[in-house]
């Protein structure tokens, strides 16, 4: 429950700066950025994410042993990952092996990870 000393105590607001916020965000794709976090917002696959920010390229088995999963578990995830544009794929005769799709996600990845106070970095 809210209490008096965390909300406004009378309405009022900057018209200016709530017409210029409101036009700078229909110019944004907002709906990707929340795809983005949805699909991000599962620990497996971030941990996922993380193992690709670590090594450039890994196949579907060696991400399943990385995260302690089944292959099916890992290559469910993996195309969850891809749908978003986390991750890309190449095969290889019968061997799939995901990368990250861009520099960004690494870079998300990191500034999460220094956002928490994690010990370690990427």
């Amino acid at each position: 429950m809210l209490s008096n000393k965390d909300t406004c105590e009378i309405y009022c607001y900057d018209e200016k700066k709530v017409n210029r916020i409101r036009e700078e965000l229909q110019k944004e794709d907002i709906s990707s950025v929340s795809q983005l976090v949805k699909a991000l917002a599962d620990e497996i696959r971030v941990k996922i994410t993380y193992a690709l920010c670590q090594d450039g390229e890994l196949c579907v088995c060696d991400v399943a042993n990385i995260i302690g999963s089944t292959v099916a578990t890992a290559s469910y995830h993996l195309r969850t990952l891809h749908k978003q544009g986390i991750v890309k794929y190449r095969k290889e005769g019968k061997l799939a092996f995901y990368s990250l799709d861009n520099e960004h996600i690494k870079q998300l990845i990191l500034i999460a990870l220094a956002g928490s106070g994690a010990k370690n970095s990427v």
